[in-house]
């Protein structure tokens, strides 16, 4: 138990590094569809992201490097590449301005609830599996729609593809961000002003867990 700081604040692990490589292509990526619109390249770049997105979180689980630096880089980077991606597609017009204002409008407000939980002792909004679930769509999404901006068969089903998972990932997207509203209003009313902030007291598995029984309470409703 004695390592588990140490661990928790090391900076050079192998997850760290994919998150920041991730991180250093969104750039390459815009440069890439708005500059030559070398669309093969962007569209590798994407599924590069992807693949590193899921191994950075395998890799944090089997090596024992999970790190407080790796959970901020990873929900970060998802957020870059879906507003880098919405931005380079919308000024090609691939899709509508109101899809590249719609996603990053959801986390500005979820960013503006942040201040009100540090008046709670807590950091950051934890991630659960609904906003995973919506990141994943998003990312199969703009990939197949920018491989459906051409002609022929195959750019046609990339569309019809590409939209439908589109529109699951906008739906997921912001009822994730609503049930982390309702998480952080519910924080406010249930839980007194902390005066000293201490990021390893354990709140933040709390609010997790809390979130997580209210995703599970929600889609069990459904059922």
């Amino acid at each position: 138990m004695e390592d588990t700081p140490t661990r928790s604040s090391r900076v050079w692990t192998v997850p760290n590094l994919l998150s920041m490589g991730r991180l250093a292509g969104v750039p390459v990526f815009l440069w890439l569809v708005l500059g030559p619109e070398a669309d093969g390249w962007a569209l590798a770049l994407l599924m590069l992201s992807g693949i590193t997105d899921w191994l950075d979180g395998y890799l944090a689980r089997r090596l024992n490097q999970t790190s407080q630096l790796g959970q901020i880089l990873d929900p970060v980077a998802d957020r870059l590449y879906i507003l880098a991606v919405v931005i380079g597609l919308a000024m090609r017009e691939i899709i509508p301005w109101w899809v590249a204002v719609i996603l990053p409008l959801r986390d500005l407000l979820l960013w503006g609830l942040v201040p009100l939980l540090r008046t709670r002792g807590y950091s950051a909004l934890p991630v659960h599996f609904l906003g995973k679930a919506a990141t994943f769509n998003l990312l199969y999404a703009f990939p197949l729609l920018l491989l459906g901006d051409g002609d022929g068969v195959v750019a046609t089903l990339a569309k019809v593809f590409g939209w439908a998972f589109a529109w699951w990932g906008i739906g997921l997207y912001w009822w994730a961000g609503i049930l982390y509203a309702y998480q952080v209003f519910k924080l406010l009313r249930t839980t007194e002003r902390w005066q000293q902030p201490h990021p390893a007291d354990g709140r933040h598995d709390d609010v997790s867990r809390d979130v997580n029984r209210d995703v599970s309470g929600e889609v069990g409703g459904d059922a």
